[in-house]
């Protein structure tokens, strides 16, 4: 019975603890049964209900998605919720309603409740201006525009619920309605006639929240989808459409879609109108699964298939494609990405929360004392009736007796001492926090200036909690990097080419402009544009575009602003494309020929001409392969497009443009780790075929043909120096292959590829015996360039001793190759990897614990201390025998770099099988976690990455802020204690759910370290004395019951008591709060060390409470029984009366409120003339009151039916007396004597951190105090404050224009130590060089380009004759460009020449 009991009362906590306000007004809806929608044909019978209207489960949710809060109608319960959700609140109310009662009115009960109406009212106006704002950015996205088809009577019978009242809505119904005529509100895509031209089919211009499930929908280039859409048509051959995602899974590759080959035909207006062209779509229910969809579409009667490949995604651009049509499936509520994003939640700060309890023990104070007070009067009272005490004359009725009255007094007793808890301590934050919002508005170093963009405070009430985070979630797509790539460094044969050193001025020659022998030279500086996106124009796919430009004119190449220049290069080059040229295929020209071949032929992008500018552009899926093609085309090897299988090449070493044949592509994929494509030389006799290869180092060195030792030990020399300043690495090689061997190999290739047991396998193991004895050519390094100033911000909130966790959806090598750019990794880390695979996640990380922290206790996961993040031991790496040792050297598991935790989102899913449901798995995870310097979670979905930080906020209790900018990271930034968004290309889904919106990462460093910081430490400080001040009156009105019977009657006049939290004492508080600062913003930013005393909750916490209320008690004691015996003890009065209550009560006023405002001003730093004001003009306005005559005349005059008036002429009694003048400076001394003699002891004799810097800042005002922050992670203290050299790593803020590549990418001084890297899934230990690369992997495209290739071959296997192997390479096709082994053939020819 006890037992059930118990766990009956802790299932009622549970729910409790688990209570929020949202629920309440956040309508739980879950995912909506399968639908079917119809598409020119009416809703079937049984989708009707009787009475003809549609039922309720085929209704689908408007496309409007609002992230705000409130709407017109649940703002003001949610609101008032939200703020009673304050303890003080509710206490206050309490207190006003009491005083409703006659018995209990002190004053009006209109005017004892307008304290509170004033409090609720700001606070409500606050948060109703901040959600008006949400509601503002709402507007933005709901009200875009998309193309809609309308027109000859076509409707949509899909039902659709009606949009929602907002705000804007409600409050400015007015909206600009779109012209349905002129402009480009309309548009035709087929012939037309101008008369009755609306009744004709059209796409019109619609909002966003209009679009309905159902509709056809037209969208173009460089567009956004407003929907989840089922794909039709498009405007590129065989229906492919290309998308980006980064918005959804932070990959910045594009992704290839195709349209359903039923619907191909439904490429206009008309064609999609027209009613024979009906059909339904049959799907599952909505489901926040980002990678899966399941659905059917049926015509006449055929059924075919649907999955994502033929579906876009809201929250995804359309790029490389003229245009897509298609059908509406999801909308609004339903759409993947919105379901993966929450409600927005109603956050409170951790100062807020941390009040409730310091409330609670004031309450509690407040209770112990009415207690007191009530027993106390009721036993005096039982005392002395029976004596006949005249006080209590006619006592003795119901009413009205010694021992109700006790209750009376008690309630009394509840409003005499009810400043204990200020009400206006609440109003005053608000003041506060909203001045705290403002600097960081008018903050010009975190404002963006090339938008313009002031960075914003969202939500006011968090400020303080930017002061205290622990644990930084940060997106990796836009939020650390600028999704842009670019060609940094190269090893070609051996040798390293690392770009110019220097930047030279314009009137210096530039090594660049000696180019090789080239198209560039020839065509008089007209240049390739190669545009990595191809956003500025749409010409056709096709190779004859390219053709037909270069039969009119030669191309021409385009440098971008970071165009890769290395004059040795160049000169290399020049020399191997000259006459005197070493072609021996192991000599240095011919490779480096072969190196710029393979990098201008071996991808999949596909070249088209600018009809406007003739230039050549370049569309790719993968941003590595624009930047390598681009790289080879700046270099004089410019790949001029494909014309079916036939790929056109121009380079420095020939006037004509060399032709290939694409044979076969065996493409990347994550488990192969390459890509290698076969070609043959069409515009040459008798050429071998080749096999160009890239992909990662350890991959491609251990399929190397021998010899080559000394140049492979070379190249990876140089790829631990690129991987060790943060670049991507790839490798490329090559071999010829002889025809025989070629077709041998091909027959097993199409048996493989057409097996129908272990495809995969067969086909993985076929390629694999391709590629063996590979010539190495040399690696590339590419920079996926940060945002400007994230290293250096890294390495900053690091040392501030701030865990950064990096949450991305791209995959594991470009995951590490950011944390490693980043600063996150160092070039000495031990990476830790766990991923999803045959073993089990658990023992993956048990046995990471066990091997690289074995001194940690693992047998009890489950119990770990909640702030274990914050301190924890210093761990000794180990060794580790796996076995390889021989591939990362004899210093494996002894890197002094610490260790970086790897995790991939298949095994989150399977550490939390149900939602991290698993507490053991998640235990584990934690313990290894923070045992870690760093975490990277990889190939994670947006609910993942807010399962993550709950797993983080929750199992640790640890402040965290989640930073984005796209719409797959508003469910992170809502999940954070404080989330902040990034105004960026990816649109305005974070910033429209965030708590801070900024203009570049950088800026979080300030932010935090700065204005975060100064909140805390001000709103603190300001907290605490708040609540200090409020015990001293109401300490000495407790004293003073003691000689009053303890009747809980006032010792002052009311008036002091009335004004002491509105005029007296609040203006010291609001100054240190809105004024104050420890240490200056320079110095802040300088050591960023200095903010653990924001980490750690020095500035507010239940001791430093317990300490101020007891200073409190103290001094009320103090100044209370020194005045009341100095005036009591012998009257001060010349003529012997004794003194009255308001003469030595009045002086206790004078004392308490000298007392109090230069205490609070104690607990400031800077004395600015601010706070000096602050300070002294309630001292200043009290006296005035009390001594100036005007005032005494005003408060005579009250009338006493309103006020009776006590203390007219009372000043003459006190300036009179030496008790006065004497007993002042005595209790102002005593009472603040113990807290100034132990700051002074603090300063003198121990001083901290904090008070050093204070020192040194007044003593150097100039100086430059970076050179005490520490190089590498802080220890917990700067104990030491010894001047060291400063070091930062990789400074490449590219805000500057003349920053040298040296310094952007310099060159160890010492031996390059690469980093450890331990798959625990496998077990394998290797050594990480950067390696990474994007592409889509099985996508449609090249599924497309496959499928090609094998028609084409098998056309030519059916229909021409065999050929002599001679003649063969002028009839295959090869699809990927690769190395050509004409040098070969020029060499000879040349000879030939030359003997002739």
């Amino acid at each position: 019975m006890a037992g059930s009991t118990k766990a009956g009362q802790s299932n009622w906590y549970a729910r409790l603890a688990a209570f929020n306000v949202e629920d309440l007004f956040t309508r739980k809806r879950p995912p909506g049964p399968p639908r079917t929608v119809y598409v020119n044909e009416s809703l079937p019978q049984e989708c009707l209900d009787p009475k003809g209207r549609v039922k309720r489960e085929h209704v689908y949710t408007s496309n409007q998605v609002i992230t705000s809060k409130y709407t017109l109608i649940t703002f003001v319960p949610r609101n008032l919720f939200e703020q009673f959700r304050r303890v003080a609140n509710i206490f206050f109310l309490g207190i006003a309603v009491l005083q409703f009662f006659p018995k209990f009115s002190t004053l009006s009960p209109g005017v004892v409740i307008l304290p509170l109406v004033i409090v609720v009212g700001v606070t409500a106006l606050k948060d109703g201006y901040e959600d008006f704002k949400r509601h503002q950015s709402d507007k933005q996205v709901n009200y875009s525009k998309v193309l809609v088809l309308s027109g000859e009577n076509w409707t949509n019978p899909n039902a659709t619920d009606a949009k929602d009242k907002t705000f804007i809505r409600g409050i400015l119904p007015s909206r600009s309605k779109s012209t349905t005529t002129g402009g480009k509100s309309i548009e035709y895509d087929h012939e037309h006639s101008e008369e009755n031209a609306l009744d004709k089919p059209f796409w019109k211009e619609t909002l966003w929240e209009d679009v309905r499930v159902g509709d056809f929908v037209k969208i173009m280039d460089n567009e956004a989808f407003p929907a989840d859409i089922l794909i039709c048509s498009t405007s590129e051959d065989e229906n492919v459409a290309f998308v980006e995602t980064k918005n959804l899974d932070g990959e910045t590759n594009l992704k290839s879609r195709r349209g359903v080959p039923a619907l191909s035909h439904l490429n206009n207006a008309r064609e999609c109108v027209d009613n024979r062209n009906s059909f339904r779509v049959q799907c599952e229910r909505p489901d926040t699964d980002m990678y899966r969809l399941n659905a059917n579409v049926t015509t006449g009667d055929e059924t075919s298939p649907i999955d994502l490949s033929t579906t876009l995604l809201r929250g995804t651009v359309l790029r490389n494609t003229g245009w897509v049509i298609g059908v509406v499936l999801f909308t609004g509520l339903d759409s993947k990405i919105v379901m993966n994003s929450g409600g927005t939640p109603s956050k409170r700060s951790k100062v807020e929360r941390q009040m409730n309890p310091q409330v609670f023990v004031n309450l509690i104070i407040l209770a112990a004392m009415a207690v007191i007070c009530a027993i106390a009067d009721s036993r005096l009272e039982v005392k002395f009736y029976p004596l006949g005490a005249p006080w209590l004359f006619e006592d003795n009725r119901s009413d009205d007796n010694p021992r109700i009255n006790g209750l009376i007094t008690w309630a009394f007793a509840l409003l005499t001492f009810q400043d204990i808890v200020p009400i206006s301590l609440y109003i005053s934050i608000e003041v506060v926090r909203t001045c705290q919002a403002a600097f960081i508005y008018f903050d010009s170093d975190i404002c963006y200036e090339k938008t313009g963009q002031a960075t914003q405070a969202r939500s006011w009430n968090l400020s303080d909690d930017l002061g205290q985070i622990q644990y930084i979630f940060s997106d990796k797509t836009g939020t650390l990097t600028q999704n842009s790539m670019v060609f940094r460094m190269c090893s070609i044969a051996g040798k390293a080419y690392r770009g110019d050193s220097a930047l030279l001025g314009e009137d210096e020659k530039d090594p660049s402009d000696v180019k090789p022998s080239s198209i560039v030279n020839e065509q008089a500086k007209e240049a390739v544009e190669v545009d990595l996106w191809a956003t500025r124009a749409h010409p056709s796919s096709s190779s004859h575009s390219v053709d037909a430009a270069l039969e009119r004119k030669p191309p021409s190449v385009a440098h971008n602003d970071e165009t890769f220049k290395d004059s040795v290069l160049f000169g290399d080059i020049q020399a191997a494309s000259g006459p005197n040229a070493d072609h021996d295929p192991s000599s240095e020209s011919a490779i480096i020929n072969g190196f710029f071949t393979v990098l201008s032929l071996c991808h999949t992008v596909i070249a088209a001409t600018n009809p406007e500018t003739g230039a050549i552009e370049y569309k790719a899926q993968s941003p590595d392969e624009s930047a390598l093609v681009q790289a080879a085309a700046d270099m004089g090897f410019a790949f001029l497009g494909k014309d079916k299988e036939i790929l056109s090449l121009k380079t420095p070493r020939s006037a004509e443009v060399e032709k290939y044949e694409l044979l076969e592509i065996l493409e990347f994929t994550s488990a192969r780790k390459r890509m290698s494509v076969v070609l043959r030389r069409l515009d040459v006799e008798g050429s071998e075929l080749l096999l160009l290869t890239k992909g990662a180092d350890n991959v491609i060195f251990e399929r190397l043909r021998p010899g080559e030792d000394d140049m492979k030990e070379e190249t990876e020399s140089h790829l631990s120096e690129f991987a060790s300043t943060g670049l991507r690495t790839l490798t490329l090689a090559y071999k010829s292959i002889s025809e025989e061997e070629y077709t041998a190999w091909r027959l097993k290739y199409q048996n493989a590829t057409n097996a129908l047991d272990n495809r995969e396998e067969l086909v993985e193991a076929v390629s694999n015996e391709l590629e063996q004895n590979l010539h190495l050519l040399g690696a590339t390094a590419i920079e996926d360039r940060l945002q400007d100033g994230v290293p250096e911000t890294i390495a900053d909130l690091k040392k501030a001793g701030i865990k950064i966790w990096v949450a991305t959806g791209d995959k594991l090598e470009t995951a590490v190759a950011i944390g490693r750019s980043t600063n996150l990794i160092g070039h000495d880390s031990n990476i830790i990897i766990v991923r999803g695979g045959s073993r089990p996640v658990q023992a993956q990380m048990l046995n990471a614990l066990a091997q690289f922290f074995p001194e940690q206790d693992h047998e009890n996961p489950s119990e770990f201390s909640k702030g274990a993040g914050d301190a924890l031991p210093e761990i000794p790496l180990r060794r580790i025998d796996t076995g390889v040792s021989s591939i990362v050297g004899p210093e494996n598991g002894d890197r002094p770099g610490g260790f970086i935790l790897v995790v991939d989102g298949a095994a989150l899913l399977e550490v939390g099988s149900d939602a991290f449901a698993d507490d053991v798995n998640k235990d584990i995870l934690l313990r290894l976690a923070i045992l870690c310097d760093g975490v990277i979670c990889c190939r994670v979905s947006p609910l993942q990455k807010a399962l993550v930080v709950k797993l983080v906020k929750n199992g640790l209790g640890a402040m965290t802020l989640a930073i984005g900018d796209g719409a797959n990271d508003v469910s992170m930034i809502q999940a954070a204690d404080v989330g902040v968004g990034i105004s960026g290309e990816e649109g305005l889904q974070a910033v429209n759910s965030s708590d801070y919106a900024i203009g570049q990462f950088r800026f979080l460093k300030k932010l935090l370290l700065v204005h975060g910081h100064w909140s805390y430490a001000r709103n603190g400080v300001m907290i605490l004395n708040f609540f200090y001040k409020n015990i001293v009156p109401t300490g000495i009105l407790f004293w003073f019951q003691i000689y009053d019977g303890w009747s809980a009657n006032y010792v002052f006049d009311y008036t002091y008591i009335l004004f002491w939290n509105s005029l007296w004492t609040i203006a010291p508080v609001v100054g240190i709060g809105i004024f104050d600062r420890f240490l200056d913003s320079r110095v802040l930013m300088e050591v960023p060390e200095l903010y653990r005393y924001g980490r750690e909750g020095t500035w507010f916490n239940l001791r430093s409470f317990m300490i101020h209320v007891m200073d409190g008690i103290v001094q009320s004691a103090l100044i209370f029984f020194i005045l009341l015996y100095s005036y009591t003890s012998t009257s001060s009065r010349k003529d012997g009366y004794d003194v009255y209550l308001h003469e030595f009560s009045t002086t206790m006023a004078l004392s308490a409120v000298l007392v109090a405002n230069i205490f609070t001003g104690f607990s400031g730093t800077a004395w600015t003339w601010w706070l000096v004001f602050a300070i002294f003009i309630g001292i200043v306005v009290q006296w005035a009151f009390t001594t100036t005559t005007l005032f005494q005349i005003i408060y005579s005059l009250v009338s006493p039916g309103y006020a009776v008036t006590m203390l007219y002429g009372n000043y003459f009694y006190l300036f009179t007396s030496a008790y006065f003048w004497l007993g002042i400076p005595v209790t102002f001394t005593l009472a603040l004597a113990p807290r100034f003699l132990y700051k002074f002891w603090r300063s003198s004799f121990q001083p901290g951190d904090l008070e050093t810097f204070q020192y040194l800042q007044k003593l150097y005002p100039h100086c430059d105090f970076s050179s005490f922050s520490r190089p590498n992670q802080p220890a917990p203290e700067l104990s030491a404050l010894q001047r060291r050299p400063s070091r930062v790593s990789r400074r490449d803020s590219r805000a500057s224009s003349v920053v040298t590549l040296e310094r952007r990418f310099p060159r160890p001084s010492m031996d390059v130590r690469s980093a450890s890297r331990t798959d625990m899934s496998t077990g394998l230990v290797s050594v990480d060089r950067g390696f990474d690369f994007a592409t889509e992997e099985n996508g449609v495209e090249m599924q497309r380009v496959q499928t090609n290739l094998s028609e084409r071959r098998m056309s030519k296997q059916n229909i021409l004759p065999r050929r002599s192997a001679s003649n063969k390479g002028k009839d295959s096709i090869s699809n990927v460009l690769s190395l050509s082994r004409s040098i070969l053939r020029r060499k000879g020819s040349s000879q030939h020449k030359a003997s002739e």
